[in-house]
């Protein structure tokens, strides 16, 4: 598995000392974890508000790395797909997942000992069971109207 981000450009520990908004892109995409989580399809009750995750993974996810397959050009194959910054996260943290790096740091917790910031592992985040890897199917082979056949729990 290839990490996309360089993490060798960081500084120390800046997830627990450098705000959302002070924190260099490279510093901001390193925050990913890679757990593939995000890029589950999610199913909102209509009544309730409650977002529950499915399997049925964006088209780009690559389910052996849980990375987006075309990252850099997802907006021109998935108009929709969510661009989360600091200035968005408050506005979408209902769809985060409950490890989700980004909304831990926000909410001002530690990030997991599987984190590969933490692990200085990049599959950390597969060994401890906290990805999606291997566990969805694509929603370019599964009709919507068959999601509700593919809720799960989030993976840890």
């Amino acid at each position: 598995m290839s990490d996309p981000i360089d993490r060798t450009d960081i500084r120390p520990e800046f997830w627990s000392n450098v705000p959302l908004e002070k924190m260099t892109q490279t510093e901001w995409e390193a925050l990913c974890d890679g757990c593939g989580k995000c890029c589950l399809n999610k199913l909102e009750d209509e009544d309730s508000g409650e977002v529950v995750l499915t399997r049925v993974a964006c088209k780009l996810l690559d389910d052996s790395t849980c990375y987006c397959s075309l990252y850099p050009k997802r907006h021109q194959y998935v108009p929709e797909c969510i661009v989360l910054s600091p200035k968005t996260i408050e506005d979408n943290m209902y769809w985060l997942p409950k490890t989700c790096a980004y909304r831990l740091v926000y909410e001002g917790k530690n990030l997991f000992h599987w984190h590969p910031l933490v692990s200085g592992s990049a599959t950390s985040v597969h060994d401890a069971g906290a990805s999606v890897q291997g566990l969805t199917v694509s929603e370019a082979n599964t009709p919507e109207d068959d999601w509700e056949d593919h809720i799960i729990e989030e993976p840890l």
